[in-house]
């Protein structure tokens, strides 16, 4: 079985349709959550993963606009919070309110989260081995998380933990939108990452009248 795994979306519908038409056919897409926040477009993206079911965790980002409180961000990550709250209706907010913290897919061999088993807004990162280790393993096989931006592989005895890196925001330097696909009976991950059309989402940012930060970032994947 060949799973998809996606996260940190952000809002980028033009990063996003670049992945998902060049992603191998999967027999399934998991997302790891943080499907709106920064760049224009969180109805759109919400409504592709609602439309292709995909099973999906809440990111710190959606559980902003969920709340109405993004009293914790600074003001670039708040304006994109702020614009969400103003382009989503009422179906696309309910199913942003109907997303779990975890989920566990595929017989229950794949546990997907947003950022630390424990806490989902607690970065983990692969460059803390006492975080990013066998120690985040239960009794799943795979470990999916996001949260960080970056992507990341690292395969134990007890299973593998993978960061797919960010679809809409990626902050390793790369600024091609990230993606991997797990092969359950293989027991391996491949990650991938696809060029899109930066420059139609930064002005896409300005005239939605975003912080013009969130689309210089872009081009720098930081």
């Amino acid at each position: 079985m060949r799973i998809g795994l996606v996260s940190d979306i952000h809002g980028n519908r033009v990063a996003l349709e670049a992945v998902l038409e060049e992603m191998a056919t999967v027999d399934k897409l998991l997302c790891a959550g943080d499907v709106v926040g920064y760049n224009p477009w969180p109805a759109a993206c919400v409504d592709e993963l609602r439309e292709r079911d995909v099973p999906t965790v809440m990111g710190n980002h959606d559980a902003a606009v969920v709340e109405g409180d993004a009293s914790g961000f600074n003001r670039m990550a708040r304006a994109g919070v702020e614009h969400a709250s103003e382009q989503l209706d009422d179906g696309q907010l309910a199913w942003l309110e109907s997303l779990p913290t975890e989920r566990l897919a595929c017989d229950d061999r794949v546990k997907v989260v947003h950022g630390h088993p424990d806490d989902p807004t607690r970065y983990t990162r692969y460059t803390r081995p006492s975080e990013f280790s066998p120690r985040l393993l239960d009794e799943e096989d795979v470990l999916v998380l996001g949260h960080t931006h970056v992507q990341s592989v690292e395969q134990y005895a007890e299973g593998i933990v993978v960061n797919p890196g960010s679809v809409g925001q990626p902050r390793d330097g790369d600024p091609r939108a990230g993606y991997a696909v797990v092969d359950l009976e293989a027991m391996t991950v491949d990650t991938y990452r696809v060029e899109y059309d930066l420059e139609a989402v930064q002005n896409a940012v300005a005239d939605a009248g975003l912080p013009d930060r969130i689309g210089h970032r872009l081009a720098r994947g930081k």
